[in-house]
């Protein structure tokens, strides 16, 4: 990656502004996610950029940014304001992003309140950033959007500046399907669009991943191939990132004077007692009121641990003028209160409550006295907290309890997890970590440390700014090049001097037009001369690879001295005549993928099946563009879920749906031509993406042609608009094969 500038863009920027206050440095896992990427990029001499900005809300006014403007300086990075009215914004945030976005995606549907014109505020302030960054911004800059506030800002910085590297990580889950669809559709499309500007979209989890994929499917008909989707001539990869922590920074600080101060004040102060701790934002995803119940649950099963444990549960305000937020707080408080009144006395208080922001030595001392850290939120992207407790935690002592539904229960496996809607199973819990011996907590927390350790948020920044640069690169050899004048003379010369040449030509939409029914694209007159001369010159190796079955193709080049592929490589023809196949002939999963087929023609008109020897065909060209769209994609969740645990592939190709053995496809099938014979000169054509894995096969192979019909971007090197145009070229290369070449 040639750039030397790089853009973080999220919500706000780093920094608050006050005309009481001036500027005040901000936190939170972003801003210490970046600058913690920053400074181990100093420290190594790693840093891949000279110049490094943020765009973000400043949360004030122009005229107050004007005044600190003197004073607005970062020592990491540049700051670039994004301004929006009050009115706009708040619709923007906490209408459509908070009270939309925010409950679908933690999977509280009944929380999200849809309104039109929040929507459309969330789509103005977008464009408010773009046209901020567009100001500022080279074609190769790169860009680095950060979480679901600006979910369409990536297809609004394509369109304004083409050659942009975009990046765009999301900080929360992405949902099921089933969620997802609540959206109004419209709402659906920009928002998957918008994401699909980006070159590389990061997630937390493979879960969250697969969910985008699915999404992606089932509203705009997209499939993937190993996570990489191509979209408009381009492709954008999916992939998983799990943020993380500076973990030696939270193992140092163990031992810091104010540190160890307050933590032995703290054991002083809870001495012969047991904690508990939790601390979170205000928020109904983070299960604080179930937690608990939980706890309630728990002393009253346990009546021996009564004026022993303490739960110490920190709440730090957020949000609190959403009305779902100040309801939850009231749930908090009304819960409390009963827990200490009904189960603790005079000299003991069971939950100690404080409804306010820690400072880091605090939260520090906490989390270090703790014997018991208990997370478990009803739903959570990752959750850090988790895992600065295990970070800090030098003294090998201290037990995680954990939400399953936390995308930190994927790598923090010593964690005791929970299902954080079952009080019962969280009860036992805490009475297992309260009884659990040192050494097992030190063994389960040395696992999760070496994790932490081997992936902190250096790793994590690195990591994604590598893959962006990845998919970056491998677009430039998915590309769109039409094969000029110059170069038919290049390939027409190369032909001639040649002497051992192979030919590798698919069929449909490559040598013929595609025809409504599959039947009726038959070769023409002029096809089948070129053909067969070219099978007839000594130094050719000709083979048709195509999806269409034997016996179609044994019926119109059966007779020539030709090689023929059939179902994308399912079965094979040699030169001679000789038919061989690795696979067997199974119809049992056949009949049923049938039958999953055949109920989609009922539904949708003009569409119809194709039984073959190896694979079953779904073919859907003829039917109403939109309801067709919407059909394929359904079937396509359907096949992929009744195929997860068989060896079997689904495949979306030119108006068709497919399914066949999984392993079988072009390029594999021209492997061994390639292994077995030394060719001097080799041409291989054809249109869709079942050719893709041929034209990869053959990337770096000398003295290789590869042509994409159709102008579609391609691994394939060149491009030809048309069949007729290919059967010209071909027709070319035998006119010219002993002839001088004048073009």
């Amino acid at each position: 990656m040639d750039a030397k500038r790089l853009f973080i863009v999220a919500n706000r920027l780093p920094v608050t502004i006050s005309e009481t206050k001036g500027v005040n440095p901000c936190s939170g896992g972003l801003v210490s996610a970046i600058n913690s990427y920053l400074l181990h990029a100093k420290e190594s001499s790693g840093q891949s950029f000279n110049e490094i900005y943020w765009a973000g809300v400043p949360g004030c006014s122009t005229n107050i940014w004007d005044n600190f403007s003197g004073q607005v300086k970062h020592s990491d990075f540049e700051l670039i304001p994004v301004f929006a009215n009050n009115k706009d914004y708040d619709g923007y945030y906490n209408g459509f992003a908070n009270s939309v976005l925010w409950p679908l995606f933690h999977y509280f549907p009944s929380y999200a309140e849809y309104d039109a014109e929040h929507f459309q505020q969330y789509q103005l302030v977008n464009e408010q950033f773009a046209t901020a960054l567009a100001k500022q911004v080279r074609p190769h800059d790169v860009i680095w959007i950060h979480d679901y506030h600006l979910m369409p800002l990536a297809k609004l910085l394509r369109k304004a500046c083409p050659q942009l590297t975009i990046g765009f990580f999301l900080h929360i889950p992405f949902p099921s399907f089933e969620i997802f669809r609540l959206l109004p559709r419209s709402w659906q499309q920009e928002l998957l669009e918008g994401l699909l500007g980006a070159d590389l979209i990061g997630f937390h989890t493979i879960d969250y991943a697969t969910h985008f994929l699915q999404s992606m499917q089932m509203v705009l008909g997209l499939d993937s191939e190993h996570h990489v989707i191509r979209y408009q001539d381009r492709l954008v990869k999916i992939d998983v990132f799990p943020i993380s922590i500076d973990y030696k920074y939270f193992q140092d600080a163990y031992d810091t004077e104010v540190i160890s101060r307050k933590r032995l004040a703290l054991k002083e102060q809870f001495a012969g007692k047991k904690l508990l701790f939790s601390i979170d934002r205000l928020d109904y995803t983070k299960g604080v009121y179930t937690r608990l119940l939980a706890f309630e649950q728990f002393l009253r099963q346990h009546p021996v641990h009564h004026n022993k444990v303490h739960m110490i549960v920190v709440v730090v305000p957020s949000r609190d003028n959403i009305v779902k937020y100040a309801e939850r707080k009231r749930m908090i408080d009304e819960t409390i209160s009963r827990i200490n009144s009904q189960l603790g006395n005079i000299h003991w208080q069971p939950v100690i409550y404080q409804y306010t922001s820690l400072e880091f030595e605090d939260m520090m001392a906490l989390y270090t006295t703790a014997d018991v850290a208990v997370v478990t939120p009803l739903r959570d992207g990752m959750n850090l907290i988790a895992k600065e407790f295990v970070a800090s935690r030098k003294d090998g002592q201290g037990v995680l309890i954990l939400s399953e539904m936390a995308g930190a229960a994927r790598e923090l496996t010593g964690a005791l997890t929970i299902n954080p809607n079952d009080f019962g199973e969280m009860a036992d819990k805490i009475g297992l970590a309260l009884e659990m011996d040192a050494a097992e907590q030190r063994q389960r927390l040395e696992r999760m440390q070496e994790r932490l350790r081997a992936y902190d948020v250096s790793t994590w920044a690195e990591d994604f700014l590598t893959q962006l640069k990845v998919i970056k690169q491998k677009q430039q050899s998915f590309q769109i090049q039409f094969l000029d004048g110059y170069t038919r003379k290049l390939l027409l010369e190369s032909y001639q001097a040649t002497k051992k040449r192979l030919l590798l030509l698919d069929y449909d939409g490559t040598l013929v037009p595609f025809s409504s029914k599959p039947s009726e694209a038959k070769p023409s007159e002029a096809l089948l001369q070129v053909i067969k001369e070219l099978c007839d010159e000594k130094k050719n190796e000709v083979v048709i690879i195509s999806g269409r079955n034997r016996a179609f193709l044994e019926k119109w080049f059966g007779s020539f001295h030709i090689g023929l592929i059939v179902e994308h490589g399912a079965m094979a023809r040699s030169v001679t005549g000789e038919w061989t196949s690795q696979l067997a002939n199974d119809n049992e999963w056949k009949t049923v993928i049938q039958h999953i087929m055949e109920q989609y023609v009922k539904r949708c008109a003009h569409t119809f099946t194709e039984m073959k020897d190896f694979s079953v065909v779904w073919h859907y060209r003829n039917a109403i563009p939109q309801q067709a769209k919407l059909r394929a994609a359904e079937l396509l969740t359907e096949l992929h879920e009744y195929t997860r645990h068989l060896d079997l592939q689904v495949l979306l190709g030119n108006k068709i749906v497919e399914v066949r053995k999984h392993g079988v496809n072009k390029g594999a099938a021209i492997q061994h031509l390639l292994h077995d014979c030394n060719y001097d000169f080799i041409l291989a054509a054809g249109d869709d993406n079942t050719d893709e894995d041929m034209f990869r096969a053959l990337n770096n192979v000398k003295n290789c042609y590869t042509i994409k019909i159709g102008a579609a971007a391609s691994f394939a090197t060149y491009n030809l608009s048309s069949p007729y145009m290919m059967v010209a070229l071909l027709q070319n290369l035998n006119h010219f094969k002993s002839q001088p070449i004048i073009l």
